[in-house]
């Protein structure tokens, strides 16, 4: 199995912090993000590869970092070869460019790397092992249906399989965010492809992949515990130092 960082945005919401500095590795209790997703990475012992995904603006702050990381798995660093927003890939076009460069045709575990949760993983990948050739879809129940709006929002039958998505609803159906981490089984990582080869041009959020993957396959998902922080703007950051402080 293969775990991806996604590390290629450009994160303008959290600007002036971000402007020549990645949001992955800003830091959280003298430590960066990016980090606290490698601890919840070395312990699985089917991760044989972990895969950083970032823009050629910010690789050379990433390889610093990577100079310095103790870790027995092997890392590589990818540059997506993108130098401003405008002409960023896109969530989606990160992960099929790595997925490319690579080579993948493992299993395939996909994290954002500006997400903070104190969750195993562990979990969520056994559950992942058991419904075999179906792509997993994390998400934590932020018991709100206002906040849920901010959101990309599953709901799950009493399999958990995903029956319906809505991205940033103004009506959610539930309290389900989803996540940016996911489980791509290797015979799945090809509709990643088509995709992006259908004419969709939603490439950022990672929600819109999610929503048309579900109309081509059965999808499940994986309710979290605990604390989940999707860094997106100075409001979770803040939050994430406190809780983490």
């Amino acid at each position: 199995m293969k775990a991806l960082i996604l590390a290629a945005g450009y994160a303008t919401r959290l600007y002036p912090l971000t402007k020549k500095f990645p949001k992955p590795l800003l830091e959280v209790e003298g430590r960066p993000i990016i980090d606290y997703i490698i601890d919840k990475l070395r312990p699985i012992p089917l991760i044989d590869e972990i895969i950083v995904v970032t823009n050629s603006k910010f690789i050379s702050y990433f390889k610093k970092w990577a100079k310095r990381l103790k870790l027995k798995k092997r890392l590589t660093l990818v540059d997506d070869l993108t130098k401003t927003l405008e002409g960023s890939l896109g969530a989606i076009g990160d992960m099929n460019f790595a997925i490319n460069k690579r080579r993948i045709k493992d299993d395939l575990l996909v994290v954002g790397g500006d997400n903070l949760f104190d969750s195993e993983l562990k979990s969520f990948l056994s559950f992942a092992a058991q419904k075999k050739n179906s792509p997993l879809i994390g998400a934590y129940d932020i018991k709100s249906r206002l906040q849920a709006k901010k959101y990309g929002v599953i709901k799950l039958d009493r399999f958990n399989r995903i029956i319906d998505f809505q991205e940033k609803p103004d009506k959610p159906k539930s309290t389900l965010a989803a996540t940016c981490i996911y489980y791509f089984p290797k015979a799945k990582i090809k509709l990643i492809k088509e995709y992006l080869a259908s004419g969709e041009n939603k490439r950022d959020a990672t929600g819109f992949y999610i929503n048309w993957l579900t109309k081509r396959s059965v999808v499940y998902g994986f309710v979290f515990e605990g604390s989940w922080y999707d860094i997106g703007d100075y409001k979770f950051y803040n939050l994430a130092k406190q809780k983490f402080s």
